[in-house]
């Protein structure tokens, strides 16, 4: 397991925001004392995402917007323009990027522990916490850049990836599936089409019924037979998550990390949501498995 940490990106922060440093700097304290190995001292392979990977998902006005709207504002009600936070974003996509080319590459397991998240921003639009939606970014370069056939992006965040399926759909040789609350943040994927397949689950839905629409989003993926696999990995579908009304637990997550390994084709992870104190824990439970420990 190679996981691509920065610890710059926790740099930033809004008074109260969920989008806490905690979330990966206690992450990375959990990993490195179980994991010695996982998470180099220093980033490896790292670097920002250039305007040529990130107009690849993005419209030029998206990206004038996040670098040249002054601090102190909002791109959105939930997305505060803090300084420096257009650095953040590119090293984060850029991160995702680092982790697809490690896992078509060489065939590695590869974790991505970077914020912000990304998978709300869509074309056009910075919202719901995400500048740069990373995952569609990776997804994109590895078409582009890497000579990937075909990349799907499996999203298991409790919120729906709107920025994703609004920026992949309809893209030849790219399938994503996402299961997700609904009733709930951004009020989208209820229906699937062309090349999304959308999962929503009620509120309040048993661990095990979420955990067979997920089983359900993972065999739609297989069936695409994709060269690669990216994960939008989102920890908010836990139990005690401040956000959501889900009933997830670790094991469940585990049981997602296993699928991963069991998968016949090289994946890659990058983290979206999880705001619960118990966060490194769920993403451990995740990586273990998925390791196959």
């Amino acid at each position: 397991m190679h996981i691509h940490y920065d610890p710059a990106c926790a740099g930033y922060a809004a008074p109260g925001h969920p989008d806490a440093p905690f979330r990966v700097l206690r992450t990375a304290e959990f990993l490195r004392e179980r994991h010695p190995g996982w998470l180099p001292e220093r980033p490896e392979g790292m670097f920002p995402a250039g305007d040529e990977a990130i107009l690849r998902a993005h419209s030029p006005g998206l990206l004038r917007r996040l670098v040249e709207t002054p601090a102190g504002g909002m791109f959105d009600p939930d997305t505060a323009v803090l300084p420096g936070i257009a650095d953040h974003a590119r090293r984060a996509a850029g991160a995702a990027m680092s982790v697809a080319e490690r896992a078509f590459g060489s065939g590695e397991t590869a974790f991505s522990l970077m914020r912000p998240p990304g998978h709300h921003a869509t074309r056009d639009a910075i919202m719901g916490f995400c500048c740069l939606n990373s995952v569609a970014i990776a997804a994109l370069h590895a078409q582009a850049a890497l000579g990937v056939g075909r990349v799907a992006v499996w999203d298991f965040d409790a919120h729906h990836g709107n920025g994703t399926e609004d920026i992949l759909r309809g893209k030849e040789g790219m399938f994503y599936a996402s299961v997700h609350q609904y009733p709930g943040y951004p009020g989208t994927g209820t229906e699937s089409f062309d090349n999304v397949w959308n999962g929503p689950v009620a509120p309040s839905t048993p661990a095990e019924k979420h955990l067979a629409v997920l089983e359900e989003s993972w065999a739609a993926l297989l069936a695409f037979k994709p060269d690669l696999i990216l994960v939008s990995a989102g920890f908010d579908a836990y139990a005690g998550d401040p956000l959501t009304d889900m009933r997830l637990r670790p094991k469940e997550f585990a049981a997602l990390g296993e699928w991963c390994h069991q998968a016949p084709w090289p994946v890659g992870a990058i983290l979206e949501g999880g705001y619960s104190q118990e966060l490194p824990v769920l993403v451990n439970a995740f990586l273990e498995a998925w390791e196959g420990k």
